[in-house]
């Protein structure tokens, strides 16, 4: 996550965070998918100057969303992937931008969306593609050692 952020495009960087919970529960055989999403939005709100709750409120609602697709669209698995983050991305920087502004941060909305939002959708649509299969590939290892045991 700290090696992602330090590499900006314009003002965006990349959610590591979004982009390896939108995968992880994109797995059909994930169960932990909501803890994870917890957790990492407490992470998250602990490391940045947001407030906790919207991290938390914005990684659970990736993950539902994830979750939803998972269930009833499990055709196209990479593309499914990529429509998670981006709407995941979208619906983070909205909630991050109201919530700044109800803190009384004078945002401009459309310069955070264009100098912020877009440059870091860019960057997490890029980080998505090798993110599916490692997680893919992880979520194999892991619940192949559970069910051996």
């Amino acid at each position: 996550m700290a090696i992602a952020s330090r590499i900006p495009l314009l003002g965006g960087t990349a959610d590591l965070m979004l982009v390896v919970l939108a995968a992880w529960s994109m797995q059909e055989r994930v169960e932990s998918a909501w803890h994870w999403a917890f957790f990492g939005g407490l992470l998250v709100g602990w490391a940045s100057a947001l407030p906790w709750v919207i991290p938390v409120a914005g990684y659970l609602l990736t993950v539902g969303m994830a979750r939803m697709l998972v269930r009833r669209i499990w055709q196209a698995p990479l593309l499914a992937m990529f429509a998670i983050v981006f709407i995941g991305t979208l619906l983070f920087h909205l909630l991050s931008i109201l919530g700044l502004r109800l803190l009384g941060n004078p945002l401009v909305v459309m310069d955070a969306l264009s100098v912020i939002t877009l440059p870091g959708l860019f960057l997490n649509l890029f980080l998505a593609l090798p993110a599916f299969p490692i997680m893919r590939d992880l979520a194999v290892w892991v619940y192949d050692i559970e069910d051996d045991l």
